[in-house]
């Protein structure tokens, strides 16, 4: 289960030197981040034969108060993205970041949502693999087309009125302090949807920006009951839960307007404080 959510940057450095190495996509996306700033940090060093890709126009579409920050891309959209990155039918695709993989995560659950069957996340992204001792490349990477059909549905997802009466357990990825409404630094109001357990994502990784152990990620989700849906602030790191959860062979789905949607929504309750 584990492997194929995740590989580690020694299994990733022997995997490139196959006869058909994986697709590397390099997602250097950051909250309080510009876009220009994201991709110069690409320009200056990634991991060798990685195409940049830019979240906020190739792995969302425009966002809108009803829809929130980074809504699912059209399907045709998302295909002509992933040719251009390179993606194929059968391809094995790598993604990795420098942010735990909060970032990278979106693009792991959107190929998988696409129908792409091998995603990994790099565990640990791109520290891990300088930690290695492995050698980055500058300057920019353009791929030979792909040919990549989009079949959008393989991984779950539920409207903002499931998530108001979701059944199971409904698991918000933000950090605590904005699940409790103390702070809210980007949307309209403050808390959270009520019933919402607090789970964050910072939570899933060690120090170093790798996943916690199997054992640690179990006892981590040991309380869940019943399906699992997961927010978080647009619909991007409650990815990364996603992908943690899966990494223990559990599965959950994505509420992608997330927080952003719903807050805008005066009609959505909102609850606070640090219980759901």
């Amino acid at each position: 289960m584990r492997g194929e959510v995740l590989v580690t940057a020694e299994e990733l450095a022997a995997a490139l030197t196959d006869d058909e190495p994986p697709v590397l996509l390099d997602v250097r996306w950051a909250l309080r981040r510009t876009r220009d700033e994201s991709h110069e940090r690409y320009l200056v060093g990634h991991l060798p034969g990685a195409v940049y890709v830019d979240l906020e126009a190739e792995l969302a579409a425009p966002p809108s108060p009803l829809a929130g920050r980074h809504p699912l891309p059209a399907v045709g959209d998302l295909e002509a993205a992933a040719r251009r990155w390179g993606v194929c039918e059968g391809s094995s695709v790598v993604v990795y970041d420098d942010v735990a993989g909060t970032s990278a995560a979106r693009a792991w659950w959107l190929l998988r949502w696409a129908g792409v069957a091998s995603v990994r996340l790099l565990d640990g992204g791109l520290a891990a693999w300088t930690a290695a001792g492995l050698s980055l490349e500058a300057g920019e990477v353009t791929a030979e087309p792909g040919d990549l059909v989009v079949r959008p549905g393989a991984m779950a997802t539920v409207t903002a009125d499931e998530a108001a009466a979701w059944p199971g357990t409904l698991l918000d990825a933000r950090a605590a302090e904005r699940y409790a409404g103390v702070v809210e630094p980007v949307d309209p109001r403050a808390g959270h949807i009520p019933g919402a357990v607090s789970v964050p994502t910072a939570g899933n990784v060690d120090d170093d920006g790798r996943f916690l152990p199997d054992e640690a990620l179990r006892a981590r989700f040991a309380g869940l009951v019943g399906a699992v849906a997961v927010y978080c602030g647009s619909g991007v790191t409650a990815a990364h839960e996603i992908a943690a959860l899966a990494a223990i062979g559990a599965e959950a789905a994505l509420y992608p307007g997330s927080w952003s949607a719903w807050s805008n929504d005066p009609a959505r309750p909102v609850a606070t404080g640090d219980r759901p």
